[in-house]
């Protein structure tokens, strides 16, 4: 029998998603140099803000581009990175981006999206909302699709997410069973509930989606985990060897989590919860 949670997808217009249960969504894309990307995907969302859907859509920049002034023009709030919890020094990678956030996100709930989708639209958000919003097991939602590679002008219809199906699926379905059948456990594509989030350490770099996945299991099992039908996801695409320091990452992640060896301090920030002051002042761009 096919697990419900597995198939969760909302490709429907934007008054049909589920009812709003009572709790605020924030939707936060943490980017560096995505100008061109970033206006498309914060105009779906804001499109969900206008309708009630969402409560904000956050930008969290780290660019040398016209990133941050693209997506004010969308509409999104955005701050800077570094001006987000600066006393723990530099930021280092999407993790550490994504974890700082929690600092001025206010939603109940908090979806997380890539900033490099070449397709975007209010799918990517209303189908990560709906496994939460329907199935009161659900704490965690990965995103799944279709992943198409363009090789020159020619697009194939499989391909894209090499290091998914290359280390990632293989070391997840090896090392913890359970959470072998998910489809993406790199996607950038993500909901949780808030609480959840502030319980859970972050990795700072490429290792981050994969350990808040393992980490999500760990603390809630796998029934609290959904998989959403997000249709196809197009993004540019690094040469191989340029995929290297992402699959020694992930695969360091997940053999380290298996064989219990606990992460370096360097190597991620702390859950939260466990900080007496979380909230920090931030002046938005």
């Amino acid at each position: 029998m096919t697990d419900p949670r597995s198939t969760c997808r909302n490709d429907v217009p934007v008054p049909l998603v589920p009812p709003h249960d009572g709790r605020s969504v924030s939707v936060c894309l943490p980017a560096r140099d995505e100008a061109g990307t970033i206006a498309a995907i914060v105009r779906s969302c804001v499109e969900l803000r206008d309708a009630g859907i969402v409560d904000e859509v956050v930008v969290v920049d780290d660019s040398t581009d016209d990133t941050a002034a693209v997506a004010v023009a969308a509409g999104a709030t955005v701050y800077a990175q570094q001006s987000l919890m600066s006393e723990f020094g530099p930021v280092q990678g999407k993790g550490d981006a994504m974890w700082r956030a929690l600092s001025v996100l206010r939603g109940d709930l908090v979806v997380f999206l890539d900033a490099d989708t070449a397709d975007p639209g209010p799918r990517f958000v209303t189908g990560l909302l709906a496994p939460l919003r329907t199935d009161p097991r659900v704490r965690f939602v990965k995103g799944h699709y279709r992943r198409p590679l363009r090789v020159g002008d020619i697009e194939l219809p499989t391909g894209g997410g090499r290091v998914t199906e290359l280390t990632a699926r293989p070391l997840l379905r090896r090392c913890f069973p359970e959470l072998g059948g998910i489809r993406q456990p790199l996607a950038g594509e993500v909901a949780a509930d808030r609480a959840l989030l502030a319980a859970l350490p972050f990795h700072l770099g490429y290792g981050v989606d994969v350990g808040l996945l393992i980490d999500a299991w760990q603390a809630c099992g796998r029934a609290a985990i959904a998989e959403a039908d997000l249709d196809v996801r197009r993004n540019r695409h690094q040469p191989l060897h340029d995929l290297h320091e992402m699959a020694c990452t992930v695969a360091g992640v997940i053999l380290d989590k298996a064989s219990g060896i606990a992460a370096r301090d360097e190597d991620l920030r702390p859950p939260m919860q466990t900080l007496v002051d979380p909230t920090r002042t931030a002046v938005a761009a």
